[in-house]
């Protein structure tokens, strides 16, 4: 899969918690993959790829206990 499709999933998926998980959206700017440690970070296709596994994890989550 190429990069771009990774982050059309993300986004899709972070609209999906967005929309329908709003108490759970407020903390995702907290998971430690979404800050970068350097000025101008190179993202790599890897990191792409855990975080969209991360926020698929979260999703699943949210969907089997939504009062979370």
């Amino acid at each position: 899969m190429e990069n771009r499709d990774l982050l059309t999933k993300i986004s899709n998926i972070t609209r999906e918690i967005e929309d329908n998980y709003p108490e759970v959206y407020k903390h995702l700017d907290e998971i430690p993959q979404t800050i970068p440690s350097e000025e101008n970070p190179e993202v790599h296709k890897k990191q792409l790829e855990n975080y969209l596994n991360s926020l698929q994890n979260i999703l699943a989550k949210a969907k089997e206990n939504p009062k979370l």
